[in-house]
């Protein structure tokens, strides 16, 4: 192991029971924060609805953490915003928020367009298909940013079981980090090698850092904004959190090489001399009549930095 990796694993991984939520809020209160916390969705009405419930029960009214819960819903055919808003959070449609520079398919666009529809000066990221969520996740990630200024990014880190026709496997979620964004990383970001879920969709940071980074459209949001980060404020500003065990929905396989061809795509964009990669993936489906292709669209779409955005529109007197 490198000795900066090493160094970083035992200086800036932490656990979630190190703070408790009351204390948070003092800490808070006495650097005069204020935290917002994003769900992206799309379809997740089974879901979001219970997430919201459970941090603006604990985190809102119960003790003053979280002073906004938004999702941002990515066109929904449920009824995902009806039960987000009815749990108690603001729900953004993102083809509503900055509508004058278009909408894109793909996560990373709603978290892109949330920096623009939220307030707060730290903002937590929380997918939407989670299952038995727990308050202590957004306690956690905030944990190191409002204990520790030189703290400017925050990954969770987790065990994901995973539901097999053998029975639950207890770690065997995470298909993609391990065969694809693990290996990447040691070979090209090797000081980012300590991260455990690089992919991790549980996230925290501060504005001022995420608005000066720009965001991939798609699956590879997550790799991506790891590598720019350090880029732009060094390995020590970023930590990461033990937030226990995280129960979600998984996908089929052919969705996963999905998922991996954007993080590729995201990967190579970044590696000087990378060049432009080819964007179609294709796959195989075994059908009555023999082997069927289908080539799918990798390619992701950078947004630039919301930063660079905001000073581009008012030069324009656009900004809305």
């Amino acid at each position: 192991m490198r000795p900066d990796v090493r160094r970083w694993l035992r200086s800036r991984t932490f656990t979630a029971e190190t703070w408790q939520a009351a204390d948070l809020v003092t800490a808070k209160g006495t650097r005069g924060s204020t935290v917002s916390v994003v769900l992206p969705a799309l379809d997740e009405e089974r879901t979001v609805g219970a997430i919201v419930e459970t941090i603006r029960r604990d985190l809102v009214e119960a003790c003053p953490l979280v002073d906004e819960i938004v999702v941002v819903d990515s066109g929904s055919s449920d009824r995902t915003a009806e039960v987000a808003a009815a749990a108690g959070a603001r729900v953004v449609s993102v083809d509503d928020v900055l509508p004058r520079h278009g909408s894109r398919p793909g996560k990373g666009e709603a978290l892109w367009k949330s920096l623009h529809a939220t307030t707060g000066e730290l903002i937590v990221f929380v997918d939407s298909d989670l299952v038995d969520f727990d308050p202590r996740f957004v306690v956690g990630l905030l944990g190191p940013l409002l204990t520790d200024p030189t703290i400017g990014y925050v990954k969770a880190l987790y065990d994901r079981p995973l539901t097999t026709t053998d029975g639950i496997v207890p770690s065997g979620g995470g298909r993609v980090t391990e065969l694809v964004a693990r290996p990447l990383l040691n070979a090209f970001w090797p000081e980012l090698a300590g991260f455990v879920q690089p992919l991790s969709g549980e996230y925290a940071g501060r504005r001022e850092l995420l608005e000066q980074v720009p965001f991939v459209s798609g699956y590879g949001v997550e790799l991506g904004l790891l590598v720019d980060l350090v880029a732009l404020a060094g390995l020590d500003a970023l930590a990461q959190v033990d937030l226990g065990t995280r129960k979600h929905t998984h996908q089929a396989d052919a969705a996963l090489g999905r998922m991996a061809g954007q993080i590729l795509q995201t990967a190579l964009a970044r590696w000087p001399g990378g060049g432009r990669p080819e964007s179609e993936l294709l796959q195989f489906l075994r059908t009555a009549d023999g082997l069927e292709s289908v080539t799918w669209d990798v390619g992701v779409v950078e947004r630039p930095p919301m930063r660079a955005v905001r000073a581009a529109d008012r030069r324009r007197g656009t900004w809305a």
